[in-house]
This record gives C-alpha cells, sequence and structure tokens, in this order.
C-alpha cells in the first residue's frame, strides 16, 4: 500500500517519463513518474475539469488545487489566468517535486506549491475564489468527502468547489455530500463516466 500516489512518500523506484500536451491553448511538457497519478499522459478526468472550469464573476482570488499531483490542473489554470495565484497542493513528495519542476519547464510563475495533507498548511478562511480538486479516489471515501466538506471553510462568499469524479467511483454520494454542506451542487460536465460536479458558496445572510 505505501506505493500508492496519495502516500507521503512512495517508495517505489523512480522511472520517469516527459511527454508534451495541450491544454486551454498552450502546449505543456509535464514529466511524471512512478508513485505518481497518472505516469504517462494528462488522465481524462484532469482534462474534462479543466475544460470546463470557469473563474467565478462575482469574485476576485487565489484558486487552490487540492491534491495537484505533477501539476496538470493547476499549471493549466495558472497559465490561463495569468493575473490570479494559483496554490497548488499534494501530500505526496514526489509529486511536489515534479510539479514544481513542471511550473518550472513551462515558465508558470504565478503559482505556489507546497506539501499539505488535505488543507492542513493551507492558511486563512474564506481565501479563495475558486478550489478545484481530481481527489485521491483510492485513498477512500472520507478523504475524498473531507475534501469536499472542508472547501467550503476555505473559500470566499461567492467562490466555487469543483471536483471531477466518475459516476461508478462514487459521484452521486460527492453531489450529495456538496449539496449538504453547500446547498448547490451541480454537475455541469459529463464525459465517459466523468461528472464535474460544481458548488458555489452563498453569500452569508
Amino acid at each position: 500500500m505505501s506505493d500508492h500516489y496519495y502516500t507521503k512518500n512512495p517508495s517505489i523506484q523512480s522511472d520517469e517519463a516527459t511527454w508534451t500536451f495541450p491544454l486551454l491553448g498552450k502546449n505543456f511538457q509535464f514529466t511524471s513518474d512512478a508513485g505518481v497519478f497518472s505516469k504517462n499522459t494528462v488522465d481524462f478526468g484532469s482534462r474534462l475539469l479543466i475544460d470546463s472550469f470557469g473563474y467565478p464573476e462575482t469574485v476576485t482570488g487565489p484558486i487552490l488545487d487540492v491534491g495537484c499531483g505533477y501539476g496538470p490542473i493547476g499549471l493549466a489554470l495558472a497559465a490561463a489566468n495569468p493575473d490570479i495565484t494559483v496554490e497548488m497542493v499534494d501530500v505526496n513528495e514526489r509529486a511536489m517535486q515534479l510539479a514544481k519542476r513542471n511550473a518550472e519547464a513551462n515558465q508558470v510563475k504565478n503559482i505556489k506549491i507546497y506539501s499539505s495533507s488535505i488543507y492542513e498548511n493551507v492558511e486563512g478562511s474564506n481565501r479563495f475564489a475558486a478550489i478545484v480538486t481530481n481527489p485521491p479516489i483510492r485513498a477512500g471515501k472520507e478523504t475524498v468527502h473531507a475534501i469536499l466538506t472542508q472547501a467550503y471553510e476555505y473559500l470566499m462568499p461567492g467562490g466555487t468547489l469543483t471536483a471531477v469524479i466518475q459516476k461508478k467511483q462514487g459521484a452521486p454520494s460527492a453531489q450529495k455530500r456538496m449539496t449538504e454542506i453547500f446547498n448547490n451542487a451541480d454537475v455541469i460536465a459529463r464525459d465517459k463516466g466523468y461528472w464535474i460536479i460544481q458548488s458555489t458558496k452563498e453569500n452569508e445572510a
């Protein structure tokens, strides 16, 4: 179990792969590795989230990518929104180092990458205009729902939480949980069994 991509220090031997992939009009060069989610290409769920995401219209603030892996979602959104800071967190130290290398390789500078188990090292409540996540399904429902539930505390009123989850891997229960927390959770895209679910933090009365 120690070699899962959601562990802090995967023990599996390094075996890096580098490839190029177009995201939001930019041709990225990515390096990934064994012990990191999606070693050889940008996974379909992340691509669907990237293509479906829209920056909130009513608030301005940073974006947080929870469980960023080697960085495709956070780096794509940062490159497409150069005036906005994107913070990227993951528990996997190997993934963190790759994300930093990929940011440098693609000359994406409006980012902050740091290690955090879910929101453990994320500072400041009501601070983000958007939180995005392709959560680590294999870490279990409790971890996935913690990512979704605790997002509320860190979002500004009017901010959005956008998550990608496969229907067969718990998307309906995730949507139910997000509805319980936010009073809303819309499926803004569906493709190949993947759901993009988005909640908006309502303005407090």
